[in-house]
């Protein structure tokens, strides 16, 4: 009996335009480069194979055109210069439109946002991009909905992200999607980069927090998350960061976008999807193991969180989906 065929990599294209931002680029090309953890298959494009003028004092030679983008399973679209005053090319806007009508995601990194919202693709859906440009993209596309308040924002076949290095963010957010958190987390290890921040969280902190205090909130997530397997309640944590509840609270909501308890809460599903991934232990065992207590209660928040049951997402991990 032949040996099964191992399950085609997901193809990724990169659309460097005219004026493309170095890291926007790189960072999608970087995080989905081809090795035995990451079954991607990387393609970078222009508008036309040959030379591109970037930003910030980068050119690129880019070996294929807007074909990749009918071969592609995921588009990223890097951010460019004077996307407020430059319009995309109507070519490049139509192979993105074909590209989604076939299936395929399309995810912007910063001012690419420009880009997607050109096709009318974001127009009633939730979209961000750097905060410097949030205001200009609202005027110029007043049908999509932007949020000038998040890291990134999934509306499932339509991805946007806000500076470059929310791009690393939105990164492995697909990543979590597509292979599981271990493979997310290895990824991050890898790039030396936060394994895990929010979507919700802000791009920036809105107001100025003594660097002492944000340190002690850092230290605070990261001695909650070696112990999940214990009671966590808002007074601890507060009490670990030494503050008051309420200023906890407040405070991590602006830091991370969640409240104490919702963080602690998906940290402990983040816990279990990789046990449920890595491990053969069962659904009541991985719920003592987080701190949910019984395997009701795990199902219960799995399915709130992520839209399934524990059991399909050991199925559809151990298939290799």
């Amino acid at each position: 009996m032949p040996a099964p065929r191992p399950p085609r990599p997901h193809r990724v294209a990169v659309l460097v335009s005219e004026g493309a931002k170095p890291l926007d680029v790189g960072i999608p090309a970087q995080v989905f480069t081809a090795r035995a953890s990451m079954p991607y298959e990387v393609r970078v494009c222009g508008a036309a194979p040959g030379p591109v003028t970037g930003g910030d004092g980068l050119s690129y030679v880019v070996e294929h055109g807007l074909e990749a983008l009918a071969w592609a399973d995921i588009v990223f679209v890097p951010g460019y210069r004077f996307p407020d005053r430059d319009d995309p090319p109507a070519a490049v806007v139509a192979a993105l439109g074909e590209a989604h009508a076939r299936g395929a995601r399309l995810a912007a990194i910063s001012t690419g946002a420009f880009t997607l919202a050109a096709t009318g693709l974001l127009d009633g859906r939730r979209a961000t991009t750097h905060w410097h440009y949030t205001k200009a993209l609202a005027a110029r596309h007043p049908q999509v909905r932007v949020d000038e308040n998040v890291l990134f924002v999934d509306e499932g076949s339509v991805l946007t992200s806000a500076g470059a290095a929310s791009g690393i963010d939105l990164c492995l957010h697909i990543l979590r999607g597509d292979l599981g958190v271990a493979a997310s987390n290895h990824a991050a290890r890898r790039l030396v980069a936060a394994p895990y921040r929010s979507g919700g969280q802000a791009q920036y902190v809105p107001r100025s927090v003594p660097e002492p205090l944000g340190e002690r909130f850092a230290a605070t997530r990261e001695w909650a998350l070696r112990r999940l397997g214990e009671p966590l309640t808002l007074e601890a944590l507060a009490e670990h960061a030494a503050v008051s509840p309420r200023t906890f609270s407040r405070r991590f909501v602006e830091d991370t976008g969640y409240t104490p308890m919702q963080w602690v809460m998906r940290a402990r599903i983040d816990v279990a999807r990789e046990l449920l991934e890595r491990s053969q232990r069962g659904v009541e065992q991985i719920a003592a193991d987080v701190g949910l207590g019984t395997g009701a209660n795990l199902r219960l928040h799995f399915q709130r969180i992520l839209g399934t049951t524990p059991s399909e997402y050991r199925r559809t991990f151990a298939r290799g989906e």
